[in-house]
C-alpha cells in the first residue's frame, strides 16, 4: 500500500494506491498517524488506485473515522473500485464512513 498525503490548510487529500491487508496494516497507521493528530480537519481519500482492503484495513478505516468524528473534522473516500465498495457494503461500513 503506498500512501500519499497533500495538505492545504486543513484539508489532507489522501491517494491510497493498492493492497491494505495484515501485512502492511501496521504501516498504513503509521502513514495516517499525522492525520489524526492534526484536530480539526477534512480528510479526502482518493480510493482510484486501491485494489483491496482486509478486515485489518476496514479496522485502520473506522479508526480514522472515529479520530475524525471526534475532533469535528470529516472524511471521505472517494472514487473506491467496485471490488473494493463491495466490501465496504457488505460490511456495513458505508453506513459508517461517508463514501463518494
Amino acid at each position: 500500500m503506498n500512501v500519499t498525503i497533500k495538505q492545504e490548510g486543513n484539508k489532507y487529500d489522501v491517494t491510497l494506491e493498492g493492497r491494505l491487508d495484515t501485512t502492511n496494516a501496521d504501516q498504513f497507521q503509521k502513514d495516517i498517524t499525522p492525520l489524526m493528530q492534526s484536530g480539526k480537519s477534512e480528510i479526502i481519500l482518493d480510493c482510484t488506485e486501491m485494489e483491496y482492503t482486509s478486515s485489518q484495513g476496514l479496522r485502520m478505516f473506522l479508526m480514522l473515522q472515529k479520530y475524525v468524528n471526534q475532533q469535528g473534522g470529516t472524511m471521505e473516500m472517494r472514487n473506491m473500485r467496485p471490488q473494493v465498495k463491495e466490501v465496504f457494503d457488505i460490511t456495513g461500513f458505508s453506513s459508517i464512513i461517508k463514501i463518494a
